[in-house]
């Protein structure tokens, strides 16, 4: 390019016929054509074309093959046709044909520069810009300022992918737009030039406007055959080539708009429109011109493309989904069947009937392997069973308090107030009670040896009650100190074991009252060993419960059976006062007497029932129908011998379940039951009038799930402790696991 009217490299061969559109200009515009500002606007903007008539070049980025080929002699240049239909070209050149064309447009050019020195002098009073300026701004417009040139490095720079296209028909539009600026131009002053400087380059600063040289005179310089120059050679500014893949890889690619179709210009020519100069402002937006004639149609703005960094997500929201009719018939292409009632319910069946199914499959399976409940016996057979004979009359004596009873079996019945009244010796009982339980002997053990202390020794001197005649240092064993206190009823003896067992009388009477509230002897209180004092108190059921628990030792059931006794140490033989130990079945217990009881006997006798002994416990207490002590002991004693030949007699035996007989069934929790018999005959002690309970029990053992016939499973009994009788019983047929069925079926 060349300054001051030079030449702009590149001039298309084709600017004569644009030479009629160059000369309109905007009054007072200074010979400027106004189609320049189209250089200074953003690409993206509405370009103004001239006339149809133009023909528009796509400009390609100057390359070093380009420069190359400026510089070699016009011999060896290589001329490339240009056509429409390709936009993209490496480089024009003049066709063959177009020589006489070139020559007529520089011809007009130079006749029109005297013209146009009027023209440019009126316009040095506006903002100037050199059309070499311009022409680079064209070229160099896709950059951006003081970024490096999209020759130089295409890929570095995103924005030329976006901005090369806008730069090429901005080209396009400056070599059309060039021709009318050359005509206002002095040919002398472009040739100049034009050689001076046949190549320079130039950025246009649009920020800082020079201002316009002065126009060289015409008439200095001779009028010069147009001459086709190497510098007339244009250039096409070839858009940058981007690698797409690469490029992609920082932002994603931008869809292109479809260019509109051109317009058919019109026969006619288009009218003169006013046009307004607008200095060159890259990256400036300016008004629209308006126009008179028809505008090509720009391409739309594309927007920026979004932000890589920003999170990809998808912003539509999902669809509901179908019903399942609705969802098959677009599947199938088929529409759903109209909705009936009918068509519901079957809808309906099929939804739920599969769900049923599946639940009544579960829940078999989790009735099928739940544990079975636990098996358990029970009684059939009449619970209780009353003896015959109507009720059992037995002479109770009309005076104090008493009780009797067959252990294991019941009781025979009381009379009197049953209250609590002092007991005298038979307090002895619990003494003896308490020392075996503490020190038991067992067989024909003894016990430990124990030895008589000063103060047993100075009591067996004693008037008033009765002691045995023991020295003090004496040792006598456990099992001799008891005959001594059982038999001679001795008070020495029982305060000594007291002091021997717990320490002191004291202590052992604690222990004493510890042993009653053991026994559940609620009414009975001890405050001295040997029951002399009137504060020893007890009931007659109170003192049944003793006589059981004592009479359990089979070293005490001997001793009180014992009429008399020889003792080393004591002179002679000692006599029990139980004088009813002489009659036939009786074996006990003790007597006792004194002012404030009167004549007490707890006592114990025995009867044969089938074979087997039964023992029958009793007690009289106060008897004082008498005028002296010891008639009212033996009072006491004829009350007891009576209510013991009673019981003897009516003490009988009965048959409550026959061998074989079904006395109940095994349940297995699931509404399956399978009898048991009773193993052996089974009978009762009692009396008449008698009722007794049965229970059917399992012996200790689980009940079975199954089992064969035969097999013992549980037990049949009748009464408690001594008295109890039982009979095995077992399956009467094969005991079988419950079925599924019944496994299903259950609920608990």
């Amino acid at each position: 390019m060349t300054h001051g009217g030079g030449t702009v490299a590149g001039e298309s061969p084709d600017k004569a016929e644009q030479q009629e559109s160059s000369k309109e200009t905007t009054p007072g515009g200074g010979g400027r054509d106004p189609r320049l500002s189209v250089l200074r606007e953003p690409a993206s903007l509405p370009v103004q074309v001239d006339q149809p008539t133009a023909v528009f070049k796509t400009l390609a980025p100057r390359t070093s093959e380009d420069d190359a080929r400026v510089d070699a002699p016009v011999e060896e240049r290589v001329e490339e046709p240009v056509t429409d239909s390709e936009p993209e070209t490496e480089s024009v050149s003049e066709p063959a044909g177009e020589g006489d064309r070139l020559r007529e447009a520089v011809a007009a050019w130079v006749a029109s520069g005297d013209e146009s020195d009027g023209e440019a002098e009126s316009s040095e009073g506006s903002e100037p810009a050199e059309p070499a300026e311009a022409a680079e701004a064209v070229e160099d417009e896709p950059e951006a300022e003081d970024e490096p040139e999209v020759e130089d490095e295409p890929e570095d720079e995103p924005e030329a992918d976006e901005t090369a296209p806008e730069a090429a028909e901005a080209a396009e539009e400056a070599s059309g737009d060039a021709d009318s600026w050359f005509a206002s131009r002095k040919p002398a002053a472009a040739t100049e030039e034009a050689q001076e400087e046949p190549e320079a380059e130039a950025e246009v600063d649009t920020d800082d406007e020079p201002e316009a040289e002065p126009e060289p005179e015409p008439a200095e310089q001779e009028p010069a055959e147009p001459v086709d120059q190497p510098t007339t050679v244009f250039k096409a500014v070839r858009p940058p080539v981007v690698d797409q893949p690469t490029t992609a890889l920082k932002l994603p690619p931008t869809p292109k708009p479809e260019p509109k179709p051109t317009p058919e210009p019109e026969p006619a020519a288009a009218p003169e429109r006013p046009s307004t100069f607008v200095p060159l402002r890259p990256q400036t937006p300016a008004e629209p011109t308006p126009a008179a004639a028809p505008v090509a149609a720009a391409p739309t703005p594309v927007p920026p493309p979004p932000s890589l960094t920003e999170a990809e997500r998808t912003r539509q929201q999902p669809m509901p989904p179908l019903p399942p009719l609705d969802l098959l018939a677009e599947l199938t292409n088929t529409p759903p069947p109209a909705p009936t009632p009918m068509r519901t319910t079957m809808r309906r069946v099929r939804i739920w009937t599969p769900l049923v199914v599946l639940l009544l499959i579960v829940f078999a399976v989790v009735q099928f392997v739940r544990p079975l409940p636990a098996a358990t016996l029970s009684l059939t057979a009449a619970p209780t069973f009353t003896f015959e004979g109507g009720e059992l009359q037995m002479p109770w004596p009309t005076e104090g308090q008493g009780a009797a009873e067959v252990e294991g079996v019941g009781s025979l019945g009381t009379y009197g107030a049953q209250k609590p009244a002092p007991l005298a010796s038979v307090a002895k009982t619990m003494t003896a009670y308490v020392i075996l339980r503490d020190h038991p002997i067992k067989g024909k053990e003894t016990g430990p040896e124990i030895t008589i202390d000063k103060k047993a020794a100075d009591e067996a001197g004693a008037e008033f009650e009765s002691t045995a005649a023991v020295k003090e240092g004496q040792t006598y064993t456990e099992k001799e100190l008891i005959q001594l206190l059982m038999i001679p009823s001795a008070n020495n003896v029982a305060r000594l074991l007291g002091r021997w067992d717990a320490g002191s009388e004291a202590a052992f009477v604690e222990k004493m009252n510890a042993a009653a509230k053991d026994l559940g002897m609620t009414q009975s209180t001890y405050t001295d060993p040997s029951g002399l004092n009137a504060t020893t108190v007890s009931t007659p059921l109170d003192q049944l419960k003793l006589a059981k628990a004592v009479m359990q030792y089979d070293v005490f059931r001997e001793i009180v059976n014992m009429p008399n006794l020889t003792v080393d140490g004591i002179p002679g033989r000692i006599e029990n006062n139980n004088k009813i130990l002489l009659e036939p079945g009786v074996s006990g217990i003790k007597t006792g007497s004194s002012t404030p009881a009167g004549g007490n006997l707890l006592w114990s006798a025995n009867t044969v029932v089938d074979g087997k002994e039964r023992r029958i416990l009793g007690v009289v207490m106060g008897a004082k129908d008498a005028a002296v002590l010891h008639e009212k002991l033996q009072l006491s004693i004829d009350y007891s011998l009576k209510l013991i030949q009673q019981a003897q007699k009516d003490v009988t035996s009965a048959s409550v379940i026959r061998k074989g007989q079904v006395v109940g069934y095994i349940d297995d929790g699931l509404g399956g039951r399978t009898a048991v018999v009773a193993d052996k005959e089974l009978k009762a002690v009692g009396w008449p009038g008698l009722k007794v309970d049965l229970e059917l029990t399992d012996g200790g053992k689980p009940v079975p799930h199954t089992g064969k016939k035969g097999d013992v499973v549980g037990q049949v009994s009748i009464g408690t402790g001594a008295g109890k009788v039982s009979s095995p019983v077992s399956l009467q047929t094969d005991l079988v696991e419950p079925g599924f069925d019944k496994k299903l079926t259950r609920l608990g």
